[in-house]
C-alpha cells in the first residue's frame, strides 16, 4: 500500500466569529467518513475530512510487514450489500473486489467420526427463493435429514419476520432457533456458520432482529444475494488509497493524523471544531455542518450538550472483538480461495498469496488469513499459545500442511471490532440527525438496521450526507434508491 503526504487542513475562509454554512467538517476517516464526505463534495459542500490515525479506512486497512501487504483482517461483502458496492464504484475500485459467480462455500467437518475431514458445501442454484438453496441443503453432509428437515422449516418462518419490529430486538436468535425446533448440531453447522461472521456474535448473543435482517435479506431475498465478495488487493488500496484520490478530486481537504478535540456552538448558530495535529498545533475549523463519524465512545465524548436526548445511551453499545491469525507456509496447502471449519476452533481461511504480494516473490509459498469472529476466548491470548492451538488445528483440516514449513506466524487483533448485536441494542442505536441543527451521526453502529459491516457503515455515511443535505436545502439523490431503479 502507497503512503502520501499527510496534509493538514488550511483554516476555512470565514468571517472573524463566524461560522461557514456552506462548508462541512466531517471528523472520522472510515468507510462512513468517507462516504459523507464524498455526497457532501458532490452536493457542492465544501468539506474538511479530519482522521487522527496516517490513513484512511477505520478498521479495514492494510500495513507492510517485510516486503508483504497485509490486511488487518479478512473482510467480505455480499452481493445484497448495495451501498459497499457503490462505494466501491465511487473510488473507482469494483473491479478489485469481485463477487462470486455463485455463492459456493466449502465447509470442512474435522469432527467426523472418521477423524478425516468430510467436506460439504453451501451453494445455491438460479432457481427462485427459496429453491435456490434447495439442491444443497438436502445433500448436506453436516445435518442430518430430520435437522435439515427443521431447518427449511425454521427458513420459512424467518421470511415471515419483519427485522424492523421492536419487538424483535429483545429477543435472542437462539432462543427462537430452539422454538423453532432447531437443534444445537444445526445451530453450530449451519445458523452459527453464517452468523457468526456476519453478526460477530453466536446465536445466543444476537438480537433477533439483526440476525433476521441478515438471513432474510442474505439468504432470503434474492437468489444470488449472498453470493460472497472479497478485495483481490490490500484493502488499504480500496478504503485508503483509491478512497483518497477520490476524495481529492471531488475537492475535499483530508487532514491526516488530527483529531478533534471539541465541537461548540458559533455565535451565529454554526459550529466551532477544534482540532489537533501534535503539541503546539491546535486550530478551529468553522462550519455550518458536522458529521461525527467515530465510534460511539468517542461520539460521546465530543457530543455537545444537548446533542441528543440520552447521551449515556452510547456507552451502552457495547463491542465484540476479532482475531485474525496470519500463517506463511513454504508450500501450497489449500487450493480453494477460502474455506469455513466445523468440529474446530478454526472459522474461516482465506488464501491472501496473491493479494499480499507474496505470489510474486515466491511463486512455491502460499499466505493463510484464519478469521475469528466472536473471538472473546482468545483474544488477549499469547502469540505462541495461539501457534501451539491453531498451526495443529490447520493441519487436521488440510492435511497438506502436515510437515509444511511455516515462514511466518502473526496475528493482528481489534478488540472494539464491531458494535456487539446483543439482544436490545437496536433501542440504543442513534439515527443519523441529532437534537442540534447541522450535527449528524454515522458510523456502523448508528440505526443503519444492519449489523456492524462495511454496508453498515456505507449507509450509515449515505444517512448522514443525506440528512444534513435536506437541512440545508441542497439537492441530492439517494444513490441507493437510484441503484435499486
Amino acid at each position: 500500500m502507497t503512503s502520501r503526504t499527510t496534509t493538514r487542513p488550511d483554516r476555512l475562509p470565514t468571517q472573524a466569529g463566524r461560522s461557514d454554512g456552506a462548508a462541512a467538517v466531517v471528523i472520522g476517516g472510515g468507510l462512513a467518513g468517507i462516504t459523507a464526505a464524498l455526497e457532501l463534495a458532490a452536493a457542492g459542500v465544501r468539506v474538511t475530512l479530519v482522521e487522527g490515525r496516517p490513513r484512511l479506512g477505520g478498521l479495514a486497512f492494510s500495513f507492510r510487514r517485510g516486503e508483504l501487504a497485509i490486511d488487518n483482517g479478512q473482510h467480505v461483502y455480499l452481493r445484497c450489500c448495495t451501498a459497499y458496492q457503490w462505494f466501491l464504484d465511487r473510488v473507482g475500485a469494483r473491479h478489485l473486489a469481485p463477487l462470486q459467480d455463485r455463492l459456493d462455500v466449502p465447509v470442512l467437518d474435522v469432527g467426523h467420526p472418521s477423524g478425516r475431514p468430510r467436506l460439504g458445501r453451501l451453494r445455491r442454484t438460479a432457481l427462485p427463493v427459496p429453491l435456490h438453496l434447495a439442491a444443497s441443503l438436502a445433500t448436506y453432509p453436516h445435518l442430518s435429514l430430520a435437522e435439515r428437515a427443521s431447518v427449511g422449516r425454521a427458513a420459512l418462518a424467518l421470511r415471515g419476520l419483519d427485522p424492523m419490529d421492536p419487538a424483535l430486538d429483545g429477543v435472542d436468535f437462539a432462543t427462537w432457533l430452539r422454538r423453532r425446533g432447531q437443534s444445537d448440531r444445526t445451530v453450530e453447522a449451519l445458523w452459527d456458520l453464517v452468523g457468526v461472521a456476519t453478526l460477530n456474535a453466536t446465536a445466543d448473543r444476537s438480537s433477533l432482529g439483526l440476525a433476521a435482517m441478515v438471513f432474510k435479506t442474505g439468504l432470503l431475498s434474492e437468489p444470488g444475494a449472498a453470493d460472497i465478495g472479497w478485495a483481490h488487493v490490500p484493502l488499504g488500496e480500496l478504503h485508503d488509497t483509491r478512497a483518497r484520490a477520490a476524495l481529492d478530486a471531488a475537492g475535499v481537504r483530508t487532514a491526516l493524523r488530527t483529531r478533534a478535540t471539541r465541537i461548540s456552538r458559533a455565535a451565529d448558530g454554526g459550529w466551532h471544531v477544534d482540532i489537533e495535529a501534535g503539541p503546539g498545533s491546535a486550530e478551529r475549523l468553522d462550519a455550518g455542518t458536522v458529521v461525527l463519524a467515530v465510534p460511539q465512545r468517542e461520539t460521546h465524548a465530543l457530543l455537545p450538550e444537548g446533542a441528543l436526548d440520552e447521551p449515556d445511551r452510547l456507552l451502552g453499545i457495547d463491542t465484540a472483538p476479532i482475531l485474525n491469525l496470519h500463517v506463511v507456509y513454504d508450500r501450497k496447502v489449500m487450493r480453494q480461495p477460502f474455506f469455513t471449519a466445523l468440529g474446530s476452533p478454526v472459522q474461516w481461511v482465506f488464501d491472501r498469496t496473491d493479494s499480499s504480494g507474496l505470489a510474486a516473490l515466491d511463486g512455491a509459498a502460499q499466505y493463510l488469513a484464519v478469521s475469528q469472529s466472536a473471538a472473546q476466548d482468545d483474544i488477549d491470548r499469547p502469540v505462541a499459545e495461539l501457534r501451539e492451538r491453531y498451526l495443529p488445528e490447520l493441519e487436521r483440516l488440510l492435511p497438506a500442511a502436515r510437515g509444511a514449513g511455516v515462514r511466518d506466524f502473526f496475528v493482528t487483533r481489534e478488540r472494539t471490532a464491531t458494535f456487539a448485536p446483543t439482544p436490545g441494542v437496536g433501542r440504543l442505536r442513534p439515527h443519523a440527525p441529532t437534537n442540534a441543527p447541522g450535527l449528524f451521526l454515522a458510523g456502523a453502529w448508528t440505526a443503519t438496521g444492519w449489523p456492524a459491516t462495511m454496508e453498515s457503515a456505507v449507509r450509515s455515511g449515505l444517512a448522514a450526507a443525506g440528512a444534513a443535505l435536506g437541512e440545508l436545502g441542497r439537492p441530492h439523490r439517494d444513490p441507493l434508491r437510484e441503484a435499486a431503479v
